[in-house]
């Protein structure tokens, strides 16, 4: 269960080496998490991010989940969900792709698309259920600005984030009155291992940001959260721009 300040006694993460569950994961562990699931492809990276997080005190486990095979995720999340009750999910798993490559290789695109969108509902369901069958907890989804409105330079990451981001937003809707809290973080450019060498937009940000804002929504129950908060105002005007002069903006 959580404390006064929001912060859960367990956390599993989806996606055990992203740099932004990982940040959430130092935050939460520093304050009352004592458990922590590091779901992921088994790797050096999540060995070396479980054994970080050892360090700081906490229990971590890890579980070899890839998004890329839905047909193991009721298995290998129903393990988890076995030994112990999860007071929240971190689904944090995702992959930017090449926009230029994707273009020109359809293949690829279509993993962009199943990594973001597909295996996040078929995990973000069996969570859901899980969560509901125990009667509380939360399921922190990471969306993007990215997916509020779709742009020439990155549309195919764009649009898995959207079909991400309504489905979290329903799911949500589904579960309220359950026990189960969910909350759809939107961040903009984040400063990671995954945006290196990108040209970097207008106010980027952090992981260690992104983890703030985290832990400071699951405090005031949000149902929405925008990295860094100024962005929601942007995105708001930037939706009703009209499309030929939103296709001549540099966005």
């Amino acid at each position: 269960m959580k404390d006064a300040f929001g912060a859960p006694q367990s956390l599993l993460i989806l996606g055990g080496t992203s740099e932004i569950a990982l940040a959430t994961a130092r935050r939460l562990v520093t304050r009352r998490t004592r458990t922590v699931w590091l779901a992921g492809r088994p790797s050096p990276a999540l060995d070396s991010a479980a054994a970080h997080l050892r360090t700081l005190g906490a229990d971590v486990r890890t579980a070899a989940f890839d998004a890329l095979d839905p047909g193991s995720h009721e298995e290998v999340l129903g393990k988890v969900f076995a030994e112990g009750d999860i007071d929240m999910v971190l689904l944090a798993f995702g992959v930017l792709g090449d926009q230029a490559r994707d273009e020109s290789a359809p293949l690829s695109a279509v993993r962009v698309a199943q990594t973001n969108y597909t295996g996040a509902v078929s995990a973000g369901l069996i969570c859901a259920k899980s969560l509901q069958t125990q009667g509380h907890g939360s399921m922190v989804v990471l969306s993007s600005v990215a997916g509020e409105r779709a742009r020439r330079a990155n549309f195919i990451y764009g649009s898995s984030k959207a079909g991400l981001d309504a489905f979290a937003q329903g799911l949500g809707d589904a579960l309220h009155g359950t026990g189960v809290h969910v909350m759809v973080v939107r961040p903009g450019f984040v400063r990671s291992k995954m945006t290196a060498g990108l040209e970097e937009a207008p106010m980027a940000t952090t992981p260690e940001a992104v983890a703030l804002a985290i832990e400071t929504g699951l405090r005031r129950r949000s149902e929405t959260v925008w990295v860094p908060g100024t962005l929601r105002v942007v995105m708001s005007a930037l939706r009703h721009v009209p499309r030929p002069l939103f296709r001549r903006l540099p966005v």
